[in-house]
């Protein structure tokens, strides 16, 4: 059964072996270039996307807007995205041991950002990876550098977990 990532764990593509993402900081902050007049009445929150390279190759990494979808609350709706003031990865090469990152600003219902979820498909040297997604919240305790996971990031991850082995075995009766 395929499970969702946590908000800060690696995800490795078998396709591209070496090659791996991850979604993190996820945090409340305003947009460098002012808020967008269409997220009136919503907190604005940022992502970070990171691609790194752990193979002997480089990669052409391309990770734009329509590549990242971003939901929010129990109802999946979907988040404002600010295109204006993000940063995306577009056709940039990623050569061994080296890193390339996009920054995202997004918007919602304060009340929705305790449960976001956020979809990724990267596009390497022209080919469609598979979609990758991480589950997480804005507000939520997050893995100090070098230390364990915080109890509310391993909770949540329990939570997604139960919830999917709960609909899988339900379709299956």
């Amino acid at each position: 059964m395929y499970e969702p990532n946590v908000v800060e764990d690696w995800q490795e593509y078998d396709e591209h072996a070496g090659l791996r993402v991850r979604v993190h900081r996820l945090e409340r902050a305003e947009p460098p270039r002012g808020r967008d007049d269409a997220a009136e009445g919503l907190t604005y929150f940022r992502l970070r996307v990171t691609v790194e390279n752990r193979a002997e190759r480089s990669f052409g990494v391309h990770l734009e807007d329509g590549q990242i979808d971003v939901r929010l609350g129990a109802d999946g709706e979907s988040a404002f995205i600010d295109w204006r003031n993000s940063q995306f990865i577009e056709g940039f090469d990623v050569y061994p041991l080296r890193r390339a990152t996009a920054v995202l600003y997004a918007a919602g219902p304060e009340a929705a950002l305790g449960q976001v979820d956020v979809q990724i498909q990267l596009r390497v040297d022209e080919e469609w990876a598979g979609r990758r997604m991480w589950v997480g919240g804005v507000g939520l305790p997050e893995a100090a550098a070098g230390a364990t996971a915080g109890a509310g990031r391993d909770s949540l991850a329990r939570q997604v977990s139960n919830f999917l082995r709960d609909q899988a075995e339900e379709g299956t009766a």
